[in-house]
C-alpha cells in the first residue's frame, strides 16, 4: 500500500488546533472548524458536502451545527424516516461524520493510555466496534476489520503524528481527547433533542 503524500501529512496538532477552535463560548460549533478538523483526518466527500453548503446561497445558515439543524429542520431538508429528496443534507451528512469522531475519540484515548507494546489493530477494532460498527453493513465491518490489521505498532503509529517524541504525543492526545469528546456530546445531545440520531 502507497504511503500518504508527503504535503498531505497527518498532524495531530492541526487536528487538535481546529477542534480547539470549534466551539464558541456559548458552546456553538463552528461548522467551518468542524469541517477542517476532518480534513486533517480525510473524510473528503463528507467535507465537500458540508463545505458546499457553507458557501452556498444560505451559507450564513450554516455557520454553527446548531444554527444548520435548525434552518434544515425548519425548511424539511432533512429526510427524517426514509432515503428520499435530500440524501445529502448538512444533517445527515454531519452525522456520518459524528458517529465516526466517536470512534476518533475511543481510539485516541486507548492510544494515550496504552503501553508501549499495545497493538494499534486491536485499540483501533476495538473503538470500531463500541462505535462505529453498529451502524456498518457487514461487509464494511469486514473490511474494516482487515484494513485495521495493517496498522503499525505503538511506536511508528505516535511518529506518524508528527508531533514529537511518545510523550509529547500522550500530552497532546490528554489535550486533544476531552475536547473532541465535548464537541461530540454537544452534537450527540442536539442530535438526540431533536430526534435525529437515525437519519436514514
Amino acid at each position: 500500500m502507497a504511503g500518504p503524500q508527503e504535503d498531505q501529512k497527518f498532524c495531530l496538532q492541526e487536528v487538535l488546533d481546529t477542534f480547539k477552535l470549534c466551539l464558541s463560548e456559548k458552546k456553538d460549533i463552528y461548522l467551518e472548524h468542524y469541517v477542517a478538523g476532518w480534513r486533517g483526518l480525510d473524510a473528503v466527500n463528507k467535507i465537500n458536502i458540508l463545505v458546499t453548503l457553507l458557501h452556498g446561497e444560505n451559507g450564513s445558515q450554516y455557520v454553527t451545527v446548531q444554527s444548520m439543524v435548525k434552518y434544515e429542520l425548519d425548511n424539511d431538508l432533512v429526510d427524517l424516516t426514509k432515503r428520499g429528496s435530500h440524501p445529502e443534507s448538512g444533517c445527515r451528512t454531519l452525522l456520518r461524520l459524528h458517529r465516526a469522531l466517536r470512534w476518533l475519540e475511543l481510539f485516541l484515548e486507548r492510544l494515550r493510555t496504552s503501553g508501549e507494546d499495545s497493538k494499534t489493530s486491536v485499540m483501533c477494532s476495538e473503538a470500531y466496534n463500541e462505535s462505529l460498527s453498529q451502524h456498518h453493513p457487514w461487509v464494511v465491518r469486514k473490511a474494516a476489520g482487515m484494513a485495521f490489521c495493517v496498522l503499525p505498532g505503538r511506536p511508528a503509529f505516535l511518529e506518524v503524528m508528527n508531533v514529537g517524541p511518545p510523550e509529547r504525543v500522550v500530552a497532546m492526545l490528554g489535550e486533544a481527547v476531552p475536547l473532541i469528546s465535548e464537541v461530540y456530546q454537544i452534537t450527540e445531545e442536539l442530535y438526540a433533542q431533536q430526534n435525529l440520531l437515525d437519519l436514514p
